[in-house]
């Protein structure tokens, strides 16, 4: 009876979710193991590990023409400009919204949200002629605003949801016991949302440290960020895939050093909510 619950399990739990891990986790394998091959297995027999491990792609990576260093530079400071920038209006306006009964809010968070049914590449050209005309095109504060534009609405939402859950009465006690709406947004609200307002900052970073469209766009060769700096490695005579991979593997090693330091309120952040009771 034990075997047939051990062989259930292995079954319906493990074995689904094996596959599940090898499904999701092979892509980066490849990814990665093409990094390390030489030129000669490229194009030759398909390998699963390579004959002779090579690191010449990621030396060349950071001493060719790419400039990829100078792009992670870029990326990273309008990574976190954004998310700074976002979050903190979003965080506000979130607040504003959960706790103020106002004319217009209703219709306010329905255009907040109607702003996302709408592809980014409608918001070009008039984000082009803003920027423009403001002086700030191929400058990182162009990417700033322009990611600003798409992940506020959505961070607005998602943090209305988290103070929404939050008991009014809590700041009712910190302004009877002498604190004004201010000091107990930071001194009490914050510290609670802590967890929300990560899983939202790692949304908002993640979204500007991916996306393409908009930096295609607004950037130039001293001024552009990772994706379009991959893109240059695809040529009209060729793909050099040893050192796209290579790019490649070392853009997700930021996102994963963050998500391993903020896995824990990242999670806690996700499922705020989640039970009633």
């Amino acid at each position: 009876m034990k075997r047939e619950s051990l062989l259930k399990r292995f079954f319906t739990l493990y074995l689904p979710l094996a596959v599940i891990l090898v499904f999701i986790l092979f892509p980066f394998y490849w990814t990665f193991i093409t990094s390390i091959k030489p030129d000669s297995e490229l194009y030759g027999a398909i390998t699963y590990w390579p004959k002779h491990v090579q690191w010449e792609s990621y030396k060349k990576l950071f001493t060719t023409t790419v400039d990829f260093l100078g792009a992670m530079k870029n990326s990273f400071v309008v990574a976190i400009l954004t998310t700074m920038v976002s979050l903190t209006a979003s965080t506000l306006a979130s607040y504003a919204f959960s706790r103020y009964r106002f004319p217009g809010r209703k219709a306010m968070m329905a255009l907040f949200l109607s702003n996302n049914m709408f592809p980014t590449v409608l918001l070009l050209i008039p984000l082009y002629t803003i920027m423009r005309n403001m002086g700030l095109l191929y400058k990182p504060a162009s990417l700033v605003l322009a990611y600003t534009t798409f992940t506020l609405p959505f961070s607005v939402w998602l943090l209305n949801g988290f103070f929404n859950d939050l008991p009014l009465s809590l700041e009712e006690a910190a302004l009877i016991d002498g604190c004004n709406r201010r000091k107990a947004f930071f001194k009490i609200i914050l510290p609670i949302l802590s967890p929300c307002l990560v899983a939202t900052g790692v949304y908002i970073f993640m979204t500007s440290w991916n996306e393409y469209t908009f930096a295609v766009m607004f950037t130039n060769k001293a001024s552009r960020t990772i994706p379009v700096a991959l893109k240059s490695l695809i040529g009209q005579l060729g793909v050099d895939w040893g050192m796209l991979t290579a790019g490649g593997i070392i853009t997700i090693i930021p996102v994963c050093i963050m998500f391993f330091f903020a896995q824990k309120r990242l999670v806690e952040g996700l499922t705020a909510g989640a039970v009633k009771g």
